[in-house]
């Protein structure tokens, strides 16, 4: 039974309970036990918080020490943007992945495995999957996040992760309501924003989350997107209309309403932390997500204080607030029973290259014959969005290396990277490998100078596959998790 520090009076402690905060270290700061005894009942973790998986044990067992029934989050939706392997690649492919092979029942099973792991390390909270549609193929922070550009794909494969997750134990967070599909700025940097009828958010981005509400997701995360059709005055975050009237009230959804990252500039840039997280809560959010970037106690001092001051001056209703924080204890309840239960279900460590091996759309333009020489691989490399990070290896060179030893490679960039390439390869093979060349031009022009001089380049696309296939073998892996990149050096290498 948790008990809290005595002298914490009832409306602080709900404050603190509201707070999803991170740190830095390997190890819990003092700093962050005291606030767990104070009445903190979440905290985030991220890869800088991540070594080893036995590292991650300690790690959540000194959390519970202080709290028995502490909520621990992450952000591991597998493929491209993993904490758990973050300085390896993950060993699960990415939603875009398990799309493309469109088995309801594989997808269940990735994500069983994967909450499986977490919770084998004390992680029982889980801000994934991502439900949204990505009709916009330019898209700079979704992209292969995504299940797809279908919605009714995304909504059965979105049903089916929330199942599979959550029967390991770990909450499921549906993300990012009510839709960051149809964008074109990434929330990191700036505010987005939806233009559609309400006919068309209600079939396209709505419709996975009603399918996640179905299948009993018990978490939701709020988009720091701008959807006038909805509210032309706030974003989702912040807007009663869309996570009062129309999450609870037209989709009945009644489980933890999250915020996204507060420290994201879509938020911090135009009403900041404080003000936004006084806001969110008011508008029906039940937690709010710091800690990607803020990561200190002075960030959770400020954030308890706002909203403390805010219910004494009359902004936020106590009765708000302390329903907020009861839906956060409800959570913790669900995720302290699910524990110990267990999982229900047994381990499958290979499910997920399974998958990665599946998702491969092979495309063979002159009778290809797998390599027995070591290549070079070129990996044409864009600017790494918020989300994955560029701390995440990616590709196929070190499977390749594996498989063909001596294989080298070189990153490349910019206007003269073809040509760049080519001097670098000399006279091996060369593998050259893209990430959405479809929104690089750069990347498109690499390839031209790469297949006009060596035409027998192959292209090993690792994005979204939207660009024509190309050279004179072409593998689209649907993402950059490890398990894509050995599925597709398998290929290449003939094993």
């Amino acid at each position: 039974m948790t008990t809290f520090a005595s002298g914490t009076d009832t409306l602080t402690r709900d404050a603190l309970t509201v707070l999803q905060p991170g740190f830095t270290g390997t190890t819990a700061p003092d700093w962050l036990l005291r606030r767990l005894g104070e009445g903190l009942a979440s905290v985030g973790l991220f890869g800088r918080n991540i070594a080893t998986p036995q590292q991650l044990a300690a790690l959540t067992a000194q959390l519970r020490a202080e709290r028995d029934d502490v909520l621990v989050a992450i952000d591991e939706e597998g493929g491209d943007v993993t904490r758990l392997e973050v300085r390896t690649g993950s060993s699960f492919p990415g939603n875009h992945a398990l799309g493309a092979v469109d088995d309801v029942d594989l997808t269940r099973e990735v994500a069983f495995e994967l909450g499986r792991r977490l919770a084998d390390c004390g992680v029982n909270f889980n801000w994934a999957p991502s439900a949204d549609v990505n009709s916009n193929p330019s898209n700079p922070v979704i992209g292969v996040r995504s299940f797809g550009a279908a919605p009714d794909l995304v909504a059965r494969h979105t049903a089916a992760y929330v199942t599979g997750l959550q029967s390991a134990g770990v909450a499921a967070c549906t993300k990012h309501f009510p839709g960051h599909g149809d964008t074109a700025v990434d929330s990191h940097h700036a505010l987005p924003r939806i233009d559609a009828d309400p006919s068309v958010l209600s079939e396209r981005e709505l419709n996975p989350f009603r399918a996640a509400i179905a299948a009993g997701t018990r978490a939701v995360m709020t988009a720091h997107i701008l959807v006038p059709e909805l509210d032309p005055d706030r974003p989702a975050t912040l807007s009663h209309r869309i996570l009062t009237d129309l999450l609870r009230g037209e989709l009945g959804y009644d489980g933890l309403i999250v915020t996204d990252g507060m420290e994201m500039q879509a938020i911090a840039g135009t009403y900041g932390i404080e003000r936004g997280s006084v806001l969110a809560i008011a508008a029906g959010a039940d937690a709010i997500c710091v800690g990607g970037g803020l990561a200190d106690e002075e960030t959770v001092r400020r954030l308890r204080d706002a909203l403390i001051a805010a219910v004494r001056t009359g902004e936020l209703p106590e009765e708000r607030l302390a329903e907020a924080a009861e839906r956060v204890r409800a959570l913790a309840r669900w995720a302290s029973a699910a524990s110990a239960t267990g999982p229900d279900g047994t381990a499958d460590p290979e499910v997920g290259l399974r998958a990665a091996r599946r998702a491969l759309t092979v495309t063979d333009a002159a009778g290809f014959t797998p390599l027995t020489e070591p290549p070079y691989v070129a990996a044409f490399t864009p600017v790494a969005n918020f989300a994955v990070g560029d701390e995440t290896p990616w590709g196929v060179a070190a499977e390749l290396t594996r498989l063909l030893p001596g294989t080298e490679t070189g990153s490349f960039a910019g206007e003269d990277a073809g040509s760049a390439a080519l001097e670098a390869a000399g006279s091996r093979r060369i593998v050259a490998v893209v990430r959405d060349a479809h929104r690089h031009p750069w990347m498109t022009a690499a390839l031209d100078t790469l297949l006009s001089a060596r035409p027998d380049t192959i292209v090993v696309e690792m994005g979204l596959p939207q660009a024509p296939a190309r050279g004179a073998l072409h593998i689209a892996t649907h993402g950059a998790a490890r398990v894509c990149g050995r599925a597709a050096a398998e290929i290449i290498a003939g094993e």
